[in-house]
């Protein structure tokens, strides 16, 4: 199981990680995939920052970013809400030099409910916006992530890739997302967009809400992607766990170990 911790990301709010996990990770080799949302900007100095970065860079581990998304709009009309979603971003880039992350994943942010009447606009100004992001990124040295949640399927956004083309820019695949959310089973995700692949969050869920059990513990064919991994040419995906309860981190890494595709 160790060989297994050192080869995937655990999701942690950075509020949770600097207020109480940070020695938990530390002392377990645990990857960390860190989220950063606006109330750990809004809370925590750059010198703060700093300071977590720093102990984590004293041990070998890979780091990954998972960026703000509650309330921001990456493709919106709306001149302020773009703004509000640039100053958000902007601010997470000032923390990738401290991090240094292999990746740093962001919400792809389109709803056909509420941006299919103007769903061209839409992507528009989204593919301009992370094509800043991505140029940014890649100076830095991380790659960019684009991940799926209330897309009804890959359709609704394989144009941005296309879009974006060979920009420092991969596609994460959330499975529990996918379950709760959309509307076109896996395989159609894997075969649209699978030449995108870049990073995997791993979640269960029964397939109406977004619980993020332990893998197993719902009802996602996770054999289907599994099978598919060990096959595709490209390489390997980041692979992120993502419990939201502590209970549910050691189920996962037995269900992994299990099943580990490679």
């Amino acid at each position: 199981m160790q060989q297994l911790i050192k080869h995937i990301q655990v999701n942690i709010p950075f509020t949770m990680l600097h207020d109480k996990y940070i020695s938990v990770f530390l002392r377990h080799a645990i990857n960390p995939e860190i989220g950063i949302d606006a109330q750990a900007l809004e809370r925590f100095s750059f010198s703060e920052f700093s300071s977590v970065a720093e102990r984590l860079r004293e041990h070998p581990l890979t780091i990954t970013l998972h960026g703000p998304f509650i309330d921001l709009s990456p493709g919106s009309t709306d001149p302020a809400v773009g703004a509000l979603t640039k100053h958000r971003f902007e601010q997470v880039l000032k923390l990738v030099p401290l991090f240094k992350p292999k990746a740093v994943v962001f919400h792809a942010g389109y709803e056909e409910k509420r941006y299919g009447y103007m769903k061209e606009k839409w992507i528009e100004n989204s593919v301009q916006l992370w094509s800043w992001l991505g140029a940014r990124m890649g100076d830095e040295g991380a790659l960019m992530m684009l991940e799926n949640v209330y897309e009804n399927g890959p359709e609704d956004i394989q144009v941005v890739f296309e879009s974006l083309g060979q920009q420092n820019i991969g596609f994460c695949l959330d499975t529990g997302h996918l379950s709760a959310f959309g509307q076109a089973p896996l395989d159609k995700w894997l075969v649209s967009l699978g030449s995108y692949l870049g990073q995997i969050h791993l979640h269960d869920n029964h397939g109406n809400k977004d619980e993020h059990l332990a893998l197993g513990r719902g009802n996602i064919d996770f054999q289907l992607l599994f099978r598919y991994l060990k096959t595709r040419k490209h390489k390997p995906p980041i692979v992120t766990l993502e419990p939201h309860q502590e209970e549910d981190f050691l189920p996962s890494l037995k269900y992994m170990e299990k099943n580990w595709p490679w």
